[in-house]
């Protein structure tokens, strides 16, 4: 079967190998759909955290069963949705339920192999079936899912006011997740396009260009209170440290993006909010079931704004680091 490894950055190999072989409590899939994400990108720039060379790459995927145990649940050619946390199960974290962020984690695609292959073999309890979804849906449930998480973390209800900064896959995934619950969001980038999205396809309220005194701009639409929480989902530290300027004294700062390096805050500053400081890890199975249930009203065929064969991918990647161009959600398709 074929398969794409990132050899190191900037270098993709399209190779050959045998089919894996699953043993009992795990499913062969065929894979059909593979999102492109932010960690994609970044691990063939170079600039992944917690990554190593070489490695398949992938973990935003649909899939259809090919071979699993007699006694499951699961059937021949079922589409199946992927859960890509590999979590041990015993460590403090998966005790709490929080295997999100377990101690031992393996995410498929980071850590450890992932869906840039033909087929591939992973845990039954991975696994969610999805029968009523299209592949395209599939492949997008677990973006979908980290925002999710990240609005649960901050247990978002409706008539919130949220900021979200950043209108990348995962910001808009807030957006309209936050939408779902009732809240009334404001969306904050530089990029124009992604802000014109968000306003008018994604529905938010607000859209600001982060160049234009955000600050005051949310404290003009909240008549001073400012954000009951904020959410920054682009991992940029300039961003990452400007955020609690537009939170609510007694509101939440939800770091979902994910930055290299150190941050630098006020004390005062935030000691004066009281800010609830908030990192936002993954996902968890009730996450994604929230998304499941609510995809159908997720602007999908405009999320996804590029899509290329299996076999073309490695010449058009280059081509997807460019905002330029245009991409929100590029999807690479396997007959």
């Amino acid at each position: 079967m074929k398969y794409i490894v990132c050899e190191e950055p900037k270098k993709f190999t399209l190779k050959e190998k045998d089919i894996p072989v699953r043993k009992e409590g795990e499913v062969l899939l065929k894979i059909t759909k593979i999102g492109i994400c932010g960690t994609d990108l970044h691990a063939y720039a170079g600039n992944q955290a917690f990554f190593t060379y070489p490695r398949i790459l992938g973990h935003e995927l649909a899939s259809h069963v090919v071979e699993v145990d007699s006694k499951s649940k699961l059937q021949k050619g079922d589409k199946v949705v992927i859960m890509p946390y590999l979590s041990c199960g015993t460590c403090i974290a998966c005790k709490n339920g929080k295997t999100n962020c377990c101690q031992n984690i393996k995410v498929f695609g980071v850590h450890t192999d992932g869906g840039m292959q033909e087929k591939v073999v992973l845990p039954e309890a991975v696994l969610m079936p999805a029968p009523n979804l299209t592949d395209n849906e599939i492949a997008i449930i677990e973006p979908l899912a980290i925002g999710a998480h990240a609005l649960r973390r901050a247990s978002i209800k409706a008539n919130d006011t949220i900021v979200v900064v950043g209108c990348g896959p995962i910001g808009i995934g807030i957006i309209k997740l936050a939408q779902i619950k009732g809240a009334k969001v404001i969306a904050i980038d530089t990029n124009e396009n992604r802000l014109q999205y968000a306003k008018d396809t994604i529905g938010a309220e607000y859209a600001i260009n982060a160049l234009n005194n955000p600050a005051d701009k949310i404290a003009e639409i909240t008549n001073g209170d400012m954000a009951d929480a904020v959410f920054d989902a682009t991992g940029f530290k300039g961003a990452l440290e400007a955020g609690v300027d537009y939170m609510a004294h007694g509101g939440s700062y939800v770091l979902v993006g994910l930055s290299k390096g150190d941050l630098t805050f006020n004390h005062p500053k935030i000691h004066a909010k009281e800010t609830t400081l908030l990192c936002s890890r993954n996902a968890t199975r009730e996450d994604f079931q929230f998304v499941i249930d609510h995809i159908k009203n997720f602007p999908t065929n405009s999320f996804i704004t590029h899509e290329v064969n299996f076999e073309d991918m490695i010449s058009n990647f280059d081509t997807w680091l460019d905002p330029q161009n245009g991409v929100i959600k590029a999807m690479v398709n396997i007959s």
